[in-house]
């Protein structure tokens, strides 16, 4: 529930729809700072309430900080999708940071492997197969790349 305090001018950006500082909360379960949404339109039309303290930065920059913040939760979740770390070995900065770049290394490899052959499968089906023909000839895995039988 929110109850606002003021508005702000959105300025000349048709993609920022309002800029308010509100409370947050019931009456008697309100939030003690006041925090500012901003409402914008995004790339498919839609509608988001972006919550934020900043009341010394402009809608645009709120706007853009939670573009960038969202490209990286979308990274991240793609690297944990794909890039299969389960466990870290060991808990030291440089080792965790070492496995890190290591399943990056192999995930881009797997991806570099989709590009140059051409193949259609997605990038899991070819990490797929690699797993289970690693000790195959080479040229199998091409065979099964390009969806030929493989003798």
């Amino acid at each position: 529930m929110t109850r606002a305090i003021d508005s702000f001018d959105t300025g000349e950006d048709e993609n920022i729809l309002s800029d308010k500082m509100v409370w947050l909360g019931t009456p008697q379960t309100r939030a003690e700072n006041a925090f500012r949404i901003v409402e914008v339109k995004d790339d498919n039309e839609k509608t988001l309430s972006l919550i934020t303290n900043r009341f010394d930065i402009s809608p645009k920059e709120v706007s853009e900080i939670y573009r960038s913040r969202w490209a990286i939760e979308l990274f991240f979740k793609r690297l944990k999708q794909h890039v299969k770390i389960k466990t870290f070995y060991c808990l030291s900065e440089t080792a965790v940071q070492n496995q890190v770049y290591v399943a990056l290394i192999v995930y881009c490899l797997h991806v570099f492997i989709q590009l140059e052959t051409g193949s259609k499968r997605k990038v899991l089906q070819i990490i797929r197969w690699l797993k289970r023909l690693i000790w195959k000839p080479s040229y199998q895995w091409i065979r099964r790349l390009e969806n030929r039988a493989v003798p």
